[in-house]
This record gives structure tokens, C-alpha cells and sequence, in this order.
């Protein structure tokens, strides 16, 4: 093999298949074969130019399951061996890595965002940054990254079970958010802004309670609390007029976690965030406890990914199918591109 093939977004609205030199493995590194790709929201923004941290062309992809190739000795993998890719390139010196949040390291680049990622045949990666995918398919294990996301939202937020928590977005995040804050005992209630898609994802989730964005929604918010709003909030919009009214939905003495993010500026009003005293987390990526938590769910059969993977498509199909799938989501909620 001489070469690879590679799906790259020369600029936006531009996704072309071209043939790429093989990466160069560093002698620490292991020689994958990418086998799945999940196309996530990031990569529908960065075909749309919508991202705010990015350089064209870019070979996208950071949703990954892949097979080893070659790997040095002494590596704890084989040729052969499934694994699950960690697409989250930390120093693991600055002060964020030394506690162990490297998922905020000072100088963090993601497989796919700041530098290419896995939309391509093969991709050499250090061993740190893959786990086993030992009693899952492939599918499932290029779904554990973005589920990790809403687990690290979940244990960020400290909630106790019992909470009533509220999930706002029900796209793949919030969808992942709301099933790891169940797992974790919270009475979940499901809102989106399109009324189809949240009864849609509580069919997929089994999560009844469900309410639509708009103004009927702090009346169905207090009939589900009894009128104390939820305990946690979790916004997974991405979107920062719906980030802004999640406050509004945080009980007193409550927390909101800002899961989504969004180059605008987000405000709240400052006294009623202190009569409330509200805890406010941000939460960004996810770290390899994260993937523990969503490994040993799937392995347990307590994740329906069977429902969430949707739509499918080759390599070679991936240009021209994600061109389509960023104008008509209609019934979509992961695809997977399949080498």
C-alpha cells in the first residue's frame, strides 16, 4: 500500500476523496486501520465553515474505531487487535494534565479539528490515546466518544440519584447526556425545540418525560416539578439563545452544565444566579475514566446503539452523503462511515 485515501474539506461547503501519502509512525506510535467513522456535529460545522478554530483543508473525523497494524514492541497491542480511538492529543505536563484533566490540556488539539484526523484508511497514533474495544462491534466503539461526552457532563454535575435532571438538545450529546444521567439515577426529562425529534429520542431512549422549547415550556417544566424546576440542567444545544434561557429551568440551589459550546457570549442575570445560588459547570470532552464508564455500559447492554446508528455509508460515499445528511436530518441521529 503506497498510498491512502482520505475525505478531506478542502474549504467549506468542498469534501473531495484524495489519495494521501501513509502517515510516518514515530517509533512510540501504533499504525492503525481505521475501520468506523461517527460524522459528528463538529464535523457537519466544519463543512458549513461554521467552526471557530480551524484551518482548511482539514481531513475531519474524530469519532474512530480502528484495527492495529504494526506497533512497537513492547506496546501492549497486537496486529489485529480492535480498538477504540481517544482523539483528544494532550501534553500531559501543563497544569490541567498534572491533576488529570486532560481534556482541557493548555494545548489540546482534536483528532479532526486541530489537526487531521480519521477520515482517511490509516492513521499512527500514541498508545495512550486507544482503548480496547474487546465485546463490542465496531459500530459501538466509533459511537463510545461522543457517549463519553455526556458521561464527563454527568459526573461533572455531582448529581445524587433521585435528582430531576433536564437534558436541553436531544441530538447525540443530549442524547448521550440524558442515558448516562439515568444510569447515574437522575428522574430524566428529554427538551428539544422540534417536538418530533424529542418523542423520537424518547422512543430510542425509553425516557417518557419529554418537553418542547418554546412558551408553553416553563409551565410543562413546573407541572413535572411541582413547580421547583430541575435539580440539573444540562444544555447540549450548542446554540446561545437556548443556553441563555436553560438558566430559567436550574431549581434553586441547582446546577447547569454548559455540555455544548458556542463562540458567542452567553449572560444571565447575576442576581437571580445568586438567589438561586446556582452551580455552573462548564464541561469539555471527556477522559479515559469517561470511556471506562461508557465501555462498561455497552458491554452491559444498557446502551441502545443499534437505534442510534441510523444512516451508513462507505468511504467512498462519505463526500457526497454528508452533503445531503448536513441539509436533511430528518430521522437522523448518527451515521457511520464503514472501510
Amino acid at each position: 500500500m503506497n498510498g491512502m485515501r482520505a475525505v478531506v474539506c478542502r474549504k467549506p461547503g468542498e469534501l473531495a476523496l484524495e489519495e494521501r501519502p501513509l502517515p510516518d509512525r514515530k517509533a512510540d506510535e501504533i499504525l492503525l486501520a481505521i475501520r468506523r467513522i461517527g460524522i459528528c456535529g463538529t464535523d457537519y460545522h466544519i463543512y458549513e465553515g461554521l467552526h471557530p478554530f480551524l484551518q482548511y483543508p482539514r481531513v475531519m473525523g474524530h469519532e474512530l474505531s480502528a484495527e492495529v497494524i504494526e506497533a512497537p514492541k513492547g506496546s501492549g497491542y497486537k496486529s489485529g487487535d480492535a480498538l477504540i480511538v481517544i482523539p483528544y492529543l494532550s501534553c500531559g505536563t501543563c497544569v490541567a494534565c498534572r491533576r488529570g484533566k486532560t481534556n482541557c490540556c493548555t494545548t489540546l488539539q482534536c483528532l479532526g479539528v486541530h489537526c487531521d484526523g480519521g477520515m482517511a484508511e490509516r492513521i499512527a497514533l500514541p498508545e495512550a490515546n486507544l482503548y480496547p474495544a474487546e465485546g463490542l462491534s465496531l459500530e459501538q466503539a466509533a459511537m463510545v466518544e461522543f457517549l463519553a461526552i455526556g458521561a464527563h457532563a454527568v459526573r461533572r454535575s455531582q448529581l445524587i440519584p433521585g435528582d430531576r435532571a433536564l437534558v436541553v438538545g436531544a441530538g447525540p450529546i443530549g442524547i448521550g447526556t440524558a442515558l448516562f444521567a439515568r444510569l447515574a439515577g437522575a428522574d430524566v426529562t428529554l427538551m428539544d425545540a422540534v417536538a418530533e425529534t424529542a418523542a423520537r429520542v424518547s422512543k430510542i431512549t425509553g425516557i417518557e418525560s419529554t418537553i418542547t422549547a418554546g412558551p408553553d415550556a416553563a409551565e410543562r417544566a413546573a407541572e413535572l416539578t411541582g413547580g421547583d424546576n430541575f435539580d440539573v440542567v444540562f444544555d447540549a444545544t450548542g446554540n446561545a439563545k437556548a443556553m441563555e434561557k436553560s438558566f430559567d429551568f436550574a431549581a434553586s440551589g441547582g446546577t447547569y452544565v454548559m455540555v455544548g459550546v458556542v463562540k458567542d457570549r452567553i449572560t444571565f442575570s447575576d442576581p437571580e444566579l445568586h438567589r438561586r445560588e446556582l452551580t455552573l459547570h462548564a464541561s469539555r470532552n471527556a477522559t479515559r475514566e469517561d470511556f471506562d464508564t461508557v465501555v462498561g455500559a455497552m458491554r452491559d447492554g444498557k446502551i441502545p446503539t443499534g437505534e442510534m446508528n441510523t444512516h451508513s455509508c462507505s468511504l467512498d460515499e462519505l463526500p457526497d452523503a454528508m452533503a445531503r445528511w448536513v441539509h436533511d436530518r430528518v430521522g437522523l441521529v448518527k451515521a457511520i462511515a464503514r472501510l
